[in-house]
């Protein structure tokens, strides 16, 4: 065994030690999906961090450290099931996300619309109006759009379910084609949706 393999080894087995005793307060891994690699974050309270493979995941964890905790290790075993319950997902196996989910780094109105954001059903949709009303400010529209559109937790926090009113799909963190494949996988889009 070569030393690169060994060092590798070892820092697994450091970071699957440190998950399990509780020295880590966040683990991050990868996750597979049709749209290439996801970066993943979870804290003891849940998943904290999904993002596409564009952002960088040196601005991941510069953000983690700061929003979160800089007490930030590489511990794949750690982010296991939110692996399993996203492959379950895009093998149209899963409609709904058991992953607890950690807001803390959102706050505010931020944070009642991603709590609304994540009561959207499964193959439904709901207009920016109706999320900011569920949040407590149907006015808040424009408030509701930069909320989702700076979500921590796309595809869980199911921000791709929220349309403009009329029913164009509006903006999305992950591009417009991302969102309309989400949503044809969800049976939400049978025929395409304005832009």
């Amino acid at each position: 065994m070569h030393n690169e393999q060994r060092a590798r080894l070892a820092a697994a087995r450091l970071a699957d030690e440190a998950a399990e005793q509780g020295l880590l307060d966040v683990a991050c891994g990868s996750a597979d999906s049709p749209f290439g690699p996801l970066f993943v974050a979870v804290t003891r309270r849940g998943l904290v961090r999904l993002s596409y493979p564009e952002r960088a995941v040196d601005e991941e964890l510069d953000e983690l450290s700061r929003m979160v905790s800089p007490r930030i290790l590489h511990a794949p075993k750690a982010t296991d099931e939110v692996r399993r319950e996203l492959d379950e997902y895009f093998a149209r196996r899963r409609r709904a996300f058991d992953v607890p989910v950690d807001l803390s780094s959102v706050s505010g109105f931020r944070r009642r619309i991603l709590g609304a954001t994540a009561r959207i059903p499964f193959g439904s949709v709901r207009s920016y109006r109706d999320v900011a009303a569920s949040a407590g400010n149907d006015r808040a529209v424009r408030a509701a759009g930069n909320a989702l559109g700076s979500n921590p937790i796309p595809i869980v926090v199911p921000c791709h379910r929220v349309v403009r009113t009329g029913g164009a799909l509006g903006g999305y963190t992950g591009g417009l084609d991302r969102k309309r494949r989400l949503l044809q996988l969800e049976g939400a889009l049978s025929a395409p949706l304005p832009v």
